[in-house]
């Protein structure tokens, strides 16, 4: 029996959320995700990281409790939202998917490049997605969190429930982080498309 890993202890993963032939995203699956993996960087063990995993999901998650027959899916939450000329949830949704693209990207550039650091791979995709839309007062904040970054050894280490991470369990660990990761590129592809559209914008 192989060891556990923080992967099998997730609530939902991203491999999990149904996508409908529409592209549709159901709602409860995408948030349950999206919280599993937040914790992701309690597991980077710093402090730091903090600002990175602010909550996001809660506008989003207020919505569907008020509205919930207008938001099974994360597409109709958005838009029925919008229709009542409010754009809480909306723009709750845009900073969710910004943050989800950042943590994708990090972990997309370790998966192809398993020998550059974790701090390297974080500050890179935070140059091409999140620093984009902060300002002059958040940038220090992030770039203290990706100097913060675990070692790459610290990093399977904290994904392992074994302090010992052999050879077969570092093989699994990066299986199910391809794994996620490749959800998770998808379904931020889906909802990028998704709020360029006319109908998704306030």
């Amino acid at each position: 029996m192989s060891s556990q890993t923080w992967f099998d202890g997730l609530k939902r993963s991203f491999a999990d959320v149904p996508v409908g032939a529409d592209n549709s995203i159901s709602t409860t699956e995408f948030l349950e995700a999206s919280e599993s993996l937040a914790t992701l960087f309690d597991v980077l063990g710093s402090k730091a990281f903090v600002p990175v995993k602010s909550d996001l999901l809660g506008n989003v998650k207020d919505r569907q409790l008020a509205a919930p027959t207008e938001s099974e899916t994360v597409q109709s939450l958005s838009i029925n939202e919008l229709k009542t000329k409010k754009h809480t949830a909306s723009e709750g949704l845009l900073w969710l998917v910004r943050g989800l693209e950042f943590t994708s990207q990090s972990l997309r550039r370790h998966i192809d490049n398993t020998s550059e650091k974790l701090s390297d791979s974080f500050r890179g995709a935070y140059g091409n997605t999140l620093s984009k839309h902060h300002g002059w007062a958040i940038k220090p904040v992030f770039n203290l969190a990706m100097s913060a970054a675990p070692s790459n050894e610290a990093f399977y280490k904290s994904l392992a429930s074994d302090a010992d991470v052999s050879d077969e369990l570092k093989a699994k660990i990066q299986e199910q982080l391809t794994r996620e990761v490749k959800a998770l590129e998808n379904i931020v592809s889906i909802l990028q498309k998704f709020q360029e559209q006319p109908d998704a914008k306030w």
